[in-house]
């Protein structure tokens, strides 16, 4: 090989070599930091870019794409001094690649550290029990912080979540207790409503059937008292349509030979059944002299119908009275 091609190959290499040094090209979402002799001199986007060789140079490279940082665990100490060891994640996101290259050394860092010590400050404002209640309220105050120190690095912090809460093993205990406790006073207390609520349901349909029972009886007395007083009226109108009745056939053609005829007739059915009742018998002295009994009746008709009362009638000797044995 003469000396000729040697060189055109080590010029060939050379250029290989510059235009690899100068030519860049920036992915998207990405953005580079050139520094001209160890100055800032421009921040290069998404696409193909020329270099000065050995003038410019690619200082930074940063991703400006949402990122995930893991918060390693650490302990916190409550308001109510336990320990607990709690760990996290954060995710930010690269606003001004400048800011973020020359502003803080190492920004990852820099919020991982600023995130842990926001979340002893907050961990320490609360009790222990308020810690798993209030995980929206620690996260809030720990990006509120973190985003404030952030702005002057060109990093916005999006969001923070407490991955885990671990108290120690024998507060772990107290408070699965605790909730035990608590779980069977809530049952004991809604046991007891119900038992509370059938109580004042069965008192008062009790007193609902008691009240229902009282009406039916009352109305069932007026009812019965009306019926009594109904018929009662309904008894005295017949009777003394009756007695009008019979007054106005005695009255007439034939009515004393009537009323004769039908007092024979009732003593002599009744006399029938007098050995039917009982051993005791009441007889009258002339037991066959039914003609004498009927005119002893008729003459107390007959006082009635001339005007004078009972009373003023006659005085007859009663019947004299002797027993025997029915057989």
């Amino acid at each position: 090989m003469d000396a000729g091609v040697f060189i055109l190959v080590i010029l060939a290499v050379l250029v290989i070599i510059v235009f690899a040094k100068t030519a860049v090209v920036v992915p998207q979402k990405s953005e580079f930091i050139v520094e001209r002799l160890g100055k800032y001199h421009n921040t290069l986007g998404a696409g193909f870019h020329i270099l000065i060789p050995f003038i410019d140079s690619l200082a930074y490279k940063r991703s400006m794409k949402e990122e995930v940082l893991e918060i390693p665990p650490q302990v916190c100490i409550t308001r109510d001094n336990v320990s607990v060891s709690i760990d996290g994640v954060i995710y930010l996101e690269v606003r001004d690649s400048k800011l973020s290259c020359y502003g803080i050394e190492n920004y990852y860092q820099a919020s991982i550290q600023l995130a842990q010590t926001s979340l002893r400050s907050a961990i320490g404002k609360i009790d222990l029990d308020k810690t798993f209640e209030t995980r929206e309220a620690i996260n809030h105050q720990v990006i509120t912080a973190v985003d404030e120190a952030a702005l002057n690095w060109g990093i916005k912090v999006l969001r923070y979540e407490i991955k885990d809460i671990n108290p120690p093993p024998g507060i772990m205990a107290a408070m699965e207790l605790q909730v035990k406790a608590e779980r069977e006073k809530r049952a004991e207390i809604a046991r007891s409503e119900g038992e509370r609520q059938a109580r004042i349901n069965m008192a008062e349909g009790q007193r609902q059937q008691a009240i229902n029972v009282s009406e039916g009886e009352k109305q069932k007395r007026i009812n019965e008292a009306e019926g009594r007083a109904g018929e009662i009226e309904i008894v005295a109108t017949a009777t003394a349509e009756g007695i009008r009745r019979v007054a106005e056939a005695l009255e007439g053609a034939g009515g004393m030979d009537a009323a004769r005829v039908r007092l024979a007739e009732k003593y002599i059915a009744e006399f029938g059944n007098l050995a039917k009742q009982n051993n005791t018998l009441i007889l009258p002295a002339n037991v066959a002299d039914v003609a004498s009994l009927v005119a002893q009746a008729l003459a107390v008709v007959d006082g009635v119908r001339g005007g004078k009362s009972f009373a003023q009638t006659e005085y007859v000797a009663p019947p004299q009275a002797s027993t025997g044995s029915g057989e």
